[in-house]
Parts: structure tokens; C-alpha cells; sequence
């Protein structure tokens, strides 16, 4: 018998060996012991979810001749027949390879006759979403009122590219990312079935570098047992994926913050003298920045040892929450750029150069009394350029803080609020998205009209972060999420709601206390 990849090798027979999708297994288990499985379901979420494994199992539950608590029993001549794939009335297909009206014609065509041996014939298409148009037109008639002996599940990671007329003839089922704790005890479990010795660290880097898809951890695992050792630690895994020491890429993001230019290349050159993939290593730089970010926001480190917690504490000290944001976007532009060129080597090492020329923009406001008359204008232009302040000033030189009440009030947007905004954001962060959810937190959602979303900013949106979701990609997303929850294509808008206080008026005032210098102010 051929070599069995670990994927299809530890593919769940159960309900209750999928790994995550508590909700999504409840559901359906609850629904064969009453008898009340629907007609089509649709089967969303990320790549290696369980998304295709738990329509097999939901196939062979509805046609199981023993079902035991909402489970198939794998036992009997059908459950036999469709795990080795001799049962004709379970039909799998591609639609990516088979998207054209024909290939759903042929299925309307078949739905007529009654299954040879089960009780419901069941069709489970994968990847819908690359189904035509035409296709698609074919399909609604069918799928909206199918003959009792059939059913549908679709599978797809891009549910927002199905019409509406599909989506609502759907039971939805939505696969979040599987969470790193659960990952970490599925592999558990294959290594000891497969005798693999491996360390918490190693299972712990695999996990994250999964991000929240049970096949991809398997894949990793399989690749790093490929030498027949059976013995698994952190530098294996890093070896062979390509991931650079962390204290290469400590010292590598720490020289970019302190503008050193000449250490940046160094640290490049060193990387990539030892084999280090440049995607990997731009990817590991977004990640330890991130993880950087995370620890500013929460407190929280994961998946380093007391050093490396160390450097990261001593790191976030030296940056502001928006500069790391900044930087992730930045060094997620280099990439982007990488991936265009030819000259892979080249685009990483000018744009960390660039990086580094732009890393001080909003440092060194704390030293007010240095007698050089240029490099207290240079901070005074800095600051202005960072955007800090309330432009709001009286023309004298002994600044004194304006009547607060007298400031113009920004209005608000009159418009519905919307319900499902919170859970939208929520969503994000399950998703691990989460510079979608930190630019987001707090904001809320009123709809206009019925062709307009305006989002507002309570506690203000800075640059940084309108840039970011301004981005095309990251509107196309946010619009797609709300096309999905309100059922209605909208455009978006972005509302800064924050009234400014005094106190952002008493950072200008001390400011100007500190650099000592004349000068007038004009709205």
C-alpha cells in the first residue's frame, strides 16, 4: 500500500474527532437525532477548518443504517461504501474544475432518480464559489426545491462571491480558525498514534504557524518527520521552513527603530547567508512585530522563552501602538513588492533602508532645552507633521488655552444604528485579522441610506489607521462582511465623531513651554 499523507491519513470519521467547531457539531448531531437535517447547507470558512471532512461525516450520518447519538457508525455496508468511496449516492465535486452550466445541468438531470442503495442521494460541491454565472442560475431552481432523496453542502472560503439567491436557500455554517490550544492537541494526538517525539515549543510554533487550519499543522508535521527520526524540536521546524533565528529578527526590527542602517543590512546579509527564505523572513518581521503590538494592548506574550519575553518588553517601550501598526503596513508593502519582482534581495534591503530613514519621524520632543536654534525648529516641524494637537491657537506669544465650549462640536451622522456591527468586529479577531479589529474596536456602524454604511470613530481614527483601512483590499473585505450581514451592497465611510478636550489643548501649551520659542499661530 502507497504512503498515506498525514492529512488524509488522520482525516475525521467522527463528529467528535473534528478538531474545533463545537457549535457546527452540535448543531448537526442535534438535527439527525431529530430528524430534522434540512436540504442544503453551506459550509464557510478559512482553508483546513474541517469545512469538507464534516460534510463526508454529515453525508454518511443521513444515510447511516445504525446512527449512534447523532454519529454514523462506520460500520455498516453504507457507512463502509462511502469511506472507500464505492457508494454512488455520496457524489463529491471540484467546482473548480467543474464550474460550467453543463456540469450542473448534468446534476438537475440527476437529481430525478432515486439513490441505488441509500436513503439520500447527497451532493457535496467544493469550492462553489468558482461556479459561473450560468452555473449558478442552473443550480437555484434545484437547490431551491430539490426532491425529497436529495441533498446539497456546498463548501467554500469565499462565500461573499455566491448571489444572494444562493445564500438564502442555505442552512450557513460559518468555520472559524481553529484556536492554537486545539491544534496543539490534535497533533498530540497524531504524534502519538505515529511515535513522534516532539517538544511543547515545537508543537506550540507549528500551531501558530498553521494560523488556525488543522491540515496545514499536519503538513508542517509531516514535512518535519520526513528524516525518519521521529524526533521533532523548534530548530528542525525552523530549518526546514525557512523561519530565521528570533534573535536575528529582534536585532533586525530593533535597528530599523533605531535608524541604523548600516546594522539592518548586516542582520539582512546574515539572514540570508544561512539559507533563510526572504518571504519567510519579512513574514517572521510582521509576526514579531505583531506579537510586539499584542503585548502593548494586552499584556501578553506567547511562544517565547523568558529572554525573548524580555527583548519584546524592552522593544515596545521604544514604539507607540500606531508606529507598530505603520510598520506592519510598511513591511507588509515590502512584501507585496516582493512578490512582483525579480529581484527579491534587492527590494528588501531598499526598503528596510527606507524604513530606517523614516523610523524617528515622531521621537525626540522630551529634550525642550537644547540651545540649537535648528534642531529646536526640526521638532517643532515634526510635531507639527504628526498631527498631535488641536490646531486651534491665539495670535500672541504667551499661549494661553482657548474657551473649550467655544469649540465647534463635530455632529454626528443621523442614521440607523446597526446591530450586527459588534459581532462584524468581533468576527475579525476570531478570524485573526486583528489590525482589522484594533482599527475597528469601538467604532460603530449607522446606515445612512440604502447604498451608504458610515462608520464612526467615537474616540477619533488617526492617519495610520484610516490609511489602512482605506486600502482597497481592506475595504473590499470590511464591504463584503457587510454585504454578508445586512443582505445590501454599501459603501463605506469613515467618520472621525472625537470632540477635541482640553487636554489635547494643554499638549500643544506644553510643548510650546518647552521648545522656548516666539511665534504665532494661525487657524
Amino acid at each position: 500500500m502507497g504512503y498515506t499523507a498525514f492529512y488524509r491519513k488522520f482525516r475525521p470519521t467522527r463528529f467528535s474527532e473534528i478538531v474545533g467547531q463545537e457549535h457546527i457539531k452540535r448543531t448537526l448531531k442535534n438535527q439527525i437525532i431529530s430528524n430534522r437535517v434540512g436540504h442544503a447547507y453551506l459550509f464557510n470558512g478559512v482553508r483546513g477548518t474541517g469545512k469538507t471532512s464534516t460534510a463526508k461525516i454529515l453525508a454518511r450520518a443521513v444515510n447511516c443504517l445504525n446512527v449512534q447519538n447523532g454519529e454514523p457508525c462506520n460500520e455498516c455496508e453504507i457507512c463502509k461504501a462511502a469511506i472507500n468511496g464505492s457508494l454512488t449516492d455520496i457524489i463529491e465535486m471540484d467546482a473548480a474544475s467543474n464550474n460550467s452550466v453543463e456540469d450542473i445541468r448534468s446534476i438537475r438531470e440527476a437529481v430525478n432518480f432515486l439513490p441505488t442503495k441509500a436513503k439520500y442521494r447527497v451532493y457535496i460541491i467544493d469550492e462553489v464559489h468558482m461556479l459561473s454565472t450560468g452555473a449558478f442560475n442552473a443550480l437555484l431552481k434545484t437547490l431551491e426545491e430539490p426532491p425529497e432523496h436529495v441533498k446539497f453542502i456546498l463548501a467554500t472560503t469565499e462565500p461573499q462571491k455566491l448571489p444572494a439567491t444562493i445564500l438564502s436557500r442555505c442552512q450557513r455554517f460559518e468555520f472559524k480558525r481553529i484556536s492554537d490550544e486545539d491544534i496543539i492537541k490534535g497533533l498530540k494526538v497524531v504524534c502519538d498514534e505515529s511515535k513522534i517525539d516532539i517538544s511543547d515549543d515545537a508543537l506550540n510554533l507549528i500551531a501558530v504557524l498553521a494560523e488556525g487550519g488543522m491540515r496545514d499543522a499536519l503538513s508542517i508535521l509531516e514535512r518535519c518527520n520526513q528524516d525518519g527520526e521521529n524526533k521533532i524540536d523548534i530548530d528542525k521546524i525552523k530549518e526546514l521552513v525557512g523561519i530565521p533565528k528570533v534573535t536575528l529578527i529582534k536585532e533586525l526590527v530593533d535597528s530599523i527603530i533605531d535608524s541604523n542602517i548600516e546594522k539592518s543590512l548586516e542582520v539582512i546579509e546574515n539572514i540570508l547567508e544561512n539559507g533563510n527564505d526572504i518571504n519567510n523572513v519579512l513574514w517572521e518581521m510582521i509576526k514579531y512585530v505583531k506579537d510586539i503590538l499584542l503585548y502593548k494592548s494586552t499584556g501578553k506574550i506567547d511562544v517565547y522563552n523568558k529572554e525573548e519575553a524580555e527583548d519584546i518588553k524592552i522593544i515596545s517601550e521604544k514604539m507607540s501602538k500606531e508606529e507598530m501598526i505603520d510598520l506592519i503596513c510598511k513591511l507588509s508593502e515590502i512584501e507585496n513588492n516582493i512578490k512582483l519582482s525579480t529581484q527579491k534581495t534587492i527590494i528588501l534591503q531598499t526598503g528596510i533602508i527606507k524604513l530606517c530613514n523614516k523610523s524617528n519621524i515622531n521621537k525626540g520632543f522630551s529634550d525642550g532645552g537644547n540651545s540649537n536654534l535648528e534642531e529646536r525648529v526640526t521638532k517643532i516641524e515634526n510635531f507639527l507633521k504628526a498631527g498631535n494637537f488641536t490646531k486651534r491657537a491665539k495670535q500672541n506669544i504667551n499661549y494661553t488655552v482657548p474657551d473649550v465650549k467655544q469649540e465647534k462640536e463635530i455632529k454626528k451622522i443621523d442614521g440607523k444604528l446597526q446591530d450586527y456591527w459588534p459581532k462584524l468586529v468581533n468576527d475579525f479577531k476570531d478570524q485573526g485579522k486583528m489590525f482589522m479589529y484594533i482599527n475597528l474596536a469601538g467604532s460603530v456602524a449607522k446606515e445612512i441610506n440604502d447604498m451608504t454604511l458610515a462608520i464612526e470613530f467615537p474616540k477619533g481614527i488617526n492617519k495610520v489607521a484610516k490609511d489602512f483601512l482605506e486600502r482597497a483590499e481592506n475595504k473590499k473585505i470590511l464591504k463584503d462582511k457587510v454585504h454578508l450581514a445586512s443582505g445590501k451592497e454599501m459603501q463605506i465611510k469613515y467618520i472621525d465623531t472625537y470632540k477635541k478636550e482640553e487636554n489635547d489643548i494643554n499638549e500643544f501649551q506644553n510643548f510650546v513651554n518647552k521648545v522656548d520659542l516666539p511665534f504665532n499661530i494661525i487657524e
